[in-house]
C-alpha cells in the first residue's frame, strides 16, 4: 500500500471550473455578498450548502470547533443554535469570540468570519426549537449531549420517552436551547482558482460602518 503522503499527494483539488468573482463595486456590507454566494452555491447544487464550522475556545485556551447548520442571516450576523449545557454552549459562554468557516468546494469558495456569539431571547430560541424536526428536538430534550454514553441501549432507551413525549405535548421546549447571533467584526470571501492565483476580499468592520481590501492569494 503506498504511504498515505503519496496518496493525499495525487488527490485532486481546486481542479474548477469555478464562477468568477468580480471585485469591483462590491457590497458595502459582508452579508449582501454572503447571501449571493449562498444562493449561488444552492443553484450551483453544492450539498449541504448550510453547513459551517464553528470555532471556540475553551477554559485554557485550546481550540475547539465543530460542523453546525446555519439558522439564518441578517444584517452582518449569523446565527446557529445549540444547548448551553454542550461543551460548546459553555465555551461560548465562557469566550463569545468565535469563527465561522464555510467551504463550498464544488465552486471553490470560502467564507470566513470572525466574531461575537451573543445568546437570543428566551421567545426565539424557544422559537427556533419548536421549528427542529420531531427526532432533532426529541434527542435534543435528553440532554446529554457530549457526556460518557455507557451503553448505545442507554440512548435508545431515553429517546423513546422524549419522542413519546414530543408526540404527546408538541409545544415542549429544552429550556437550555439557544439561538446564538455571531456579530461579524471581520468576514473574508476566498474565490479558488486552479492556478492558485486566488481572489482574497477582507472586510472589516471599523464602529458602523465596513471597509474592504484585497489581500494576496
Amino acid at each position: 500500500m503506498k504511504p498515505i503522503k503519496d496518496i493525499l499527494r495525487n488527490l485532486k483539488s481546486l481542479a474548477g471550473p469555478f464562477p468568477d468573482f468580480y471585485t469591483k463595486d462590491l457590497p458595502h456590507n459582508p452579508s449582501d455578498l454572503f447571501m449571493e454566494w449562498l444562493k449561488a452555491s444552492i443553484e450551483e447544487g453544492v450539498h449541504e450548502p448550510h453547513t459551517m464550522t464553528l470555532s471556540t475556545v475553551d477554559e485554557v485556551g485550546a481550540a475547539d470547533a465543530r460542523v453546525l447548520i446555519l439558522k439564518d442571516v441578517t444584517r452582518n450576523r449569523w446565527y446557529f443554535a445549540t444547548s448551553t449545557t454542550t461543551r460548546k454552549g459553555r465555551q461560548l459562554k465562557s469566550y463569545p469570540n468565535v469563527a465561522l468557516t464555510f467551504y463550498w468546494s464544488e465552486i471553490g469558495r470560502q467564507v470566513r468570519i470572525r466574531g461575537v456569539a451573543s445568546e437570543m431571547e428566551a421567545e426565539t430560541s424557544s422559537k427556533d426549537f419548536l421549528e427542529r424536526s420531531s427526532g432533532a428536538r426529541a434527542l435534543a430534550l435528553i440532554g446529554n449531549q457530549s457526556k460518557e454514553l455507557k451503553v448505545r441501549e442507554d440512548l435508545d432507551e431515553a429517546l423513546l420517552k422524549t419522542k413519546e413525549l414530543v408526540k404527546q405535548a408538541p409545544d415542549t421546549v429544552n429550556p437550555n436551547w439557544k439561538l446564538y447571533a455571531v456579530h461579524a467584526n471581520e468576514v473574508e470571501f476566498w474565490q479558488g482558482d486552479p492556478e492558485r492565483k486566488h481572489i482574497r476580499v477582507q472586510y472589516q468592520r471599523h464602529g458602523e460602518r465596513w471597509g474592504y481590501r484585497l489581500l494576496w492569494p
